[in-house]
C-alpha cells in the first residue's frame, strides 16, 4: 500500500513538473496568459526602454519577436504556430490580413489615446474607420546618398542611379515591392501597376542597373552607408534619418518621378491570447511622451500629432521626413494586389537577385 502511495506521489510530482514546463514553453512560444503580451514587429523598430517602462507600469511581461518582410510576417500568422497579441504590418498587408479573416476588430473605447493621432493618418482606404488597425509609424522610400563621395553630384531622380560612374556603389533594401516599384516609377508607371508588359520593362531596366548594385541588404545597409563603404542606398526614410545622424555628408531625397508613401499600423491577430493586454499596449504606445521617445529612437515619422511637441524641433521641421501634403501628392500607397499578381512581383525580384 505504501508503495502505491509513493508511486502516486511521484506521478503527481512528475505531472506537476510537466505542467510547469509546458507552461513555460508556451510562454516562450508566444502563448500569452494574463500577464504576458507577445509582440511581432519589424527589427529595431521600438525603443527597448519603452518596452521596459510598459512592463513596469502594467506588470505585463512582453515577449518580443521580429520579422524582416510583410510576407514573412503574414506566413507566420497564417501558420498559427505562435499566438501573437500584437503585430505591425504595412497598409497593403493589413488589407490582405483582413481578407484572410486573420484580425480581430479593435475596441476604440479601450484606446482613449487614439485622439492624439493626426486625422490625416486615420480612416485610410486600407482600413476604413480604423476598425482593425491603429497607426504606429509612417514614412517614404527614397534615396540616401553621400554627396562628398560623389564629388558634389546631386541625386534627384531614380534615373540618376543608372549613371555609369556609380558602378558597385548602390545598396538596395532587400524588399520586392520597393525595388520592382522603383523600376516601375522610373518608367513613369504606377507602383501598383500589374500590366505584364510594364512589369517586364521594369525588370529589364533593373537588370541593366546591376553593374551599379553593390548588394541587397536588410538592416546591414545602415552600417555600410554610414561608414562610407557605399555611397548610395535605396532605403526607407527612417533608416535614412538614422544613417544621416551618423554621417553629415549624407542626404535623403524623394525621387521626382514618385515613390512610396507607407503606413505601419498595430493590429491584433485573431489567434491572440491576451486581447486586453493588446489594447493596453496600443493605448500606451499612443501616449504623446511615449510616442515621442519611441520616435526619437526609431527615427521614422510619427502619426502622433501630440507627440511632436516633445520632440526636437530639427526633427519635426525636417521636410525630408515630415513632407508637406503637397510633397506627398506624387507618392503612392501600396495596394493589395492579390496573391497571383504579388507572386509575379516576388518572382521577378528573385530573378533580379539571381541575375
Amino acid at each position: 500500500m505504501k508503495q502505491l502511495v509513493r508511486l502516486a506521489v511521484v506521478i503527481l510530482a512528475v505531472c506537476g513538473i510537466l505542467l510547469f514546463t509546458i507552461s513555460r514553453l508556451n510562454a516562450s512560444q508566444g502563448y500569452s496568459g494574463n500577464n504576458t503580451l507577445t509582440v511581432y514587429n519589424w527589427g529595431d523598430y521600438i525603443d527597448p526602454e519603452v518596452l521596459d517602462s510598459f512592463e513596469e507600469e502594467t506588470g505585463i511581461t512582453v515577449i518580443y519577436e521580429t520579422f524582416d518582410t510583410n510576407e514573412a510576417m503574414m506566413t507566420k500568422i497564417q501558420q498559427g504556430g505562435t499566438s501573437y497579441d500584437i503585430a505591425v504590418p504595412s497598409e497593403y498587408m493589413i488589407e490582405k490580413l483582413k481578407e484572410e479573416d486573420l484580425l480581430l476588430p479593435i475596441d476604440h473605447s479601450k484606446i482613449p489615446n487614439l485622439k492624439n493621432i493626426d486625422e490625416r493618418f486615420l480612416d485610410l482606404s486600407f482600413d476604413p474607420d480604423n476598425k482593425y488597425s491603429i497607426p504606429y509609424f509612417w514614412g517614404t522610400v527614397g534615396i540616401v546618398y553621400n554627396s562628398k563621395q560623389l564629388n558634389g553630384m546631386k541625386i534627384n531622380s531614380w534615373d540618376d542611379l543608372w549613371n555609369p560612374t556609380l558602378k558597385n556603389e548602390i545598396i538596395f533594401t532587400d524588399s520586392p515591392r520597393e525595388i520592382i516599384g522603383m523600376g516601375l516609377n522610373s518608367l513613369g508607371y504606377s507602383l501598383n501597376d500589374t500590366d505584364p508588359h510594364h512589369l517586364q520593362e521594369a525588370y529589364d531596366k533593373l537588370v541593366s542597373l546591376k553593374p551599379n548594385v553593390k548588394a541587397l541588404l536588410g538592416d546591414e545597409n545602415k552600417m555600410l552607408l554610414a561608414s562610407g563603404e557605399a555611397s548610395i542606398g535605396v532605403v526607407w526614410s527612417g533608416d535614412a534619418s538614422e544613417i544621416m545622424s551618423e554621417n553629415e555628408d549624407l542626404d535623403y531625397v524623394l525621387p521626382e518621378e514618385g515613390s512610396n508613401l507607407w503606413f505601419d499600423n498595430m493590429v491584433i491577430p485573431k489567434t491572440a491570447k491576451n486581447v486586453d493586454a493588446a489594447h493596453k499596449f496600443m493605448n500606451y504606445m499612443l501616449d504623446p511622451k511615449v510616442a515621442a521617445k519611441n520616435t526619437e529612437y526609431v527615427s521614422y515619422s510619427t502619426p502622433n500629432e501630440e507627440a511632436l511637441q516633445y520632440m526636437p524641433e530639427e526633427m519635426v521641421n525636417d521636410k525630408r521626413f515630415y513632407p508637406s501634403p503637397e510633397q506627398t501628392e506624387r507618392l503612392e500607397v501600396y495596394e493589395n494586389l492579390g496573391p497571383e499578381k504579388l507572386g509575379r512581383i516576388n518572382e521577378l525580384f528573385l530573378q533580379f537577385k539571381m541575375e
